[in-house]
């Protein structure tokens, strides 16, 4: 048996259980911790010696919950599982705690950091749980955020400990608690310094020991009363309403929590966590859970760990950043690099305008002291490291510039030419751009060997995508160095190859340009934006090209066609953004557009409907939240056939964290795969037949559906 857990027993009787998970820069819970675990606790138990046992991490952090990594290589099997094989699996770790906590001896849990997920379940099982007063400390069970529930006891412990009410937002959203709150709600028993923690807790077995948990004393009722109380019942029917409002059906498991809440608190122990692994094996054949797992821990993890890194480089740092161009994108970099502790040189046509880039910093971090969160001090030493100016002499010694000016070819040309008189050999230039292609603003550098695409995300300080778009002569130290500056801000990058609109803006585009074009087909705007909703798009169409601005779109148009006319193609949009825009309806910052806009709220332009008459008959609901999904998905696979984007994984990072694709889907390849593929392509060809040929699926779909491949599970194509 591997050595995962270290046991020792000193001359007081006192076991130690010491997780230090070997090779592993966190401890993870797989079936090779388990299998320790259980070993430990036989020991404990058979040693009449021993009076009472700590579970201790030897990392930083205590326990990170369950290794996702190794979950997503058998997720999809788990499909595939008989029921009953399923359930025990599940089960497995729930009845392994219940075990510890039911033995007739004290545990004691000493938390020294992050305690989450199934790591905060094994503290939740102890009798005694006592942590160290660190910052970096946080206790939670975030399950819900990955499409699961806390399997291993966590619903029915939380609900134990903090009452029905208290426990549904840990539980239901997902909420973590630094040291002082776990205290404070009662999640734990103590706070103490670091090195006391361990004497803390031998101090409590030793002194006032009880290896009975309050849910397992007779006459235990759950604080505030239990599901049926009526100061706690109303939740329930208001909360189900609220809850099924928020997620349009979409995400099974809060409502999977909200009934092992319901059920689980009118049974004993033993069966109530029944209950809760039998909802953790329905949610784990979901393939909600399996997409958002896949998408939002494995592959964000695998892309934070720069999976396409070019091998054979230096670790790079970077110590001076230029920003050409501060307006909100600028700005918004540049105090990005400046809160990672990097100087930044903000550079704009006029002294005016560099200190309008450098002034919303100020209005930024003040927000964040106003709210407590920074103190002034900290914010000072922010705003210190950036220095607005017009002089591009400054940047002879960064090591990476960024240029952020408007979308216009020549003027990227121009500020390029600038930049290359003065950058040091070894500095890259990255331009964020949202649809120029790379390998065309390069031309008009010396050296587009150093040349990449960066291209952030509005607001930029806190959007958490960077789409990496190598152009034909990037190098690979570019690469290397320019993955490691996105790192370097804590931020997802995604790569891609080199297009016009490269991925996120070809994938959103394609929402946004059907959506626009069902208004001219005489489909209601209202049963438009209500269907995105109901798909899971945070904001309907017509609203975020309001708020994007009607005039930028058509600008953005007619600089594409400008720039590249045997390449451009009008989009079913073109001729109802023009429209508007000749009628003055510009959009949000003018108080019309799509909307009309007041104190009040806004409404659908009324005037519409004068433009494009409404069908007599409109189309089933469901066809319309399908189109909305599937023209999407088909640009990500059009995106894949042309060989933009690089993996799967990739697409579906970038169309969540960026563009707001449905998390629950797991992004457009997870939910390809969800429906299968062969279903796909047929659904696909259903609503083409409905609404047009646009939703056609290419070639490669049918392709793969006929060779039975997926994008990830069985002969992966890539």
């Amino acid at each position: 048996m591997q050595d995962v857990i270290h046991y020792t027993v000193d001359s007081d009787g006192i076991a130690t259980l010491t997780i230090d998970y070997p090779n592993k820069t966190m401890n993870v819970i797989d079936q090779v911790f388990m299998d320790s675990l259980s070993y430990c606790i036989d020991r404990v138990v058979a040693d009449a010696n021993v009076k009472g046992a700590i579970v201790i991490s030897g990392k930083e952090a205590f326990v990170a919950g369950a290794d996702l990594i190794e979950m997503e290589k058998t997720i999809d099997s788990m499909a595939g599982y008989a029921i009953e094989l399923l359930f025990e699996k599940c089960a497995s770790l729930s009845r392994l705690l219940r075990r510890m906590e039911t033995c007739g001896k004290p545990f004691a849990a000493a938390i020294n950091g992050v305690a989450l997920g199934g790591g905060f379940e094994i503290g939740l099982a102890c009798h005694y749980r006592v942590a160290a007063d660190v910052a970096s400390l946080v206790v939670g069970l975030p399950e819900v955020q990955v499409g699961l529930l806390p399997g291993a006891g966590g619903t029915q412990r939380m609900m134990r400990l903090l009452g029905i009410l208290g426990a549904m937002p840990y539980l239901m959203e997902g909420r973590q608690a630094n040291a002082a709150k776990a205290l404070e709600t009662g999640m734990i028993h103590a706070v103490v310094p670091k090195i006391e923690l361990l004497a803390a807790a031998k101090r409590w077995l030793l002194d006032t020991p009880n290896a009975v948990q309050p849910w397992d004393v007779k006459g235990y009722k759950i604080p505030g009363g239990g599901p049926l109380d009526p100061r706690v019942a109303p939740s329930f029917v208001v909360g189900n309403t609220m809850l099924q409002a928020n997620t349009y059906h979409n995400l099974p498991a809060p409502l999977a929590i909200q009934s092992c809440l319901f059920e689980g608190g009118q049974l004993p122990m033993d069966k109530a966590l029944a209950v809760e692994s039998k909802y953790l094996a329905q949610l784990t054949l979901s393939p909600v859970s399996r997409g958002m797992i896949r998408t939002l821990f494995v592959n964000k993890s695998k892309a934070e760990k720069l999976m396409h890194r070019p091998a054979g480089f230096a670790p790079f740092k970077c110590s001076k950043l230029g920003v050409i161009g501060a307006g909100m994108m600028g700005a918004g970099i540049a105090l990005n690099a400046a809160q990672r502790g990097i100087s930044v040189v903000l550079i704009d046509r006029d002294e005016a305008g560099a200190e309008r880039g450098k002034a919303y910093a100020v209005k930024s971090l003040g927000r964040l002291i106003a709210k407590g969160r920074m103190t002034q001090d900290k914010a000072d030493a922010i705003l210190a490291r950036i220095t607005p100016s017009t002089d591009y002499e400054l940047l002879h010694d960064a090591d990476m510039v960024v240029e952020a000016v408007f979308e216009d070819r020549a003027l990227k040309a121009e500020v390029t030419k600038k930049l290359d008189a003065v950058l040091p050999d070894h500095c890259v230039l990255a331009s964020n751009t949202s649809a120029l292609p790379i390998t065309v603003l390069a031309a008009a550098s010396r050296r587009p060997e150093r040349f990449i695409g960066l291209h952030f995300f509005s607001p930029a300080e806190r959007m958490p995508l960077v789409e990496v778009i190598r152009g034909k002569q990037t190098s690979d130290a570019t690469l290397a160095q320019a993955l490691d500056f996105v790192a370097q801000l804590k931020k997802t990058p995604i790569l891609v190859n080199d297009s016009r609109g490269f991925f996120t803006s070809r994938f959103i585009g394609a929402f946004i340009d059907d959506a626009i074009g069902m208004v001219a087909e005489g489909i209601s705007p209202a049963l438009i934006e209500n269907c995105a909703k109901h798909a899971g798009m945070a904001v309907g169409p017509l609203a975020i090209t309001d708020e994007l601005s009607i005039e930028l779109s058509v600008h953005a148009g007619q600089a594409q066609a400008r720039e590249f006319p045997d390449e451009y193609k009008a989009g079913r949009s073109v001729a109802i953004l023009t429209k508007l825009y000749e009628l003055g309806r510009l959009g949000k910052k003018v108080g019309k557009g799509f909307y009309d806009y007041n104190e009040s709220g806004k409404q659908i332009w009324p005037g519409l409907t004068e433009l494009y008459p409404r069908l007599a008959r409109q189309p089933d609901p469901h066809d319309i939240k399908q189109r909305i999904l599937y023209v999407q998905a088909l640009e990500a696979a059009r995106c894949m056939a042309e060989g933009v984007l690089i993996a799967p994984a990739d697409g579906d990072v970038g169309a969540i964290l960026g563009v707001g694709y449905p998390a629950y889907t797991g992004g457009p390849f997870c939910f390809i795969d969800g429906i299968g593929l062969s279903a796909f392509v047929a659904e696909s060809d259903r609503l083409a037949g409905l609404f047009g040929q646009h939703l056609r699926p290419p070639q490669l779909l049918r392709d793969m559906a006929e060779k039975g491949q997926t994008f990830y599970g069985r002969n992966a194509r890539v």
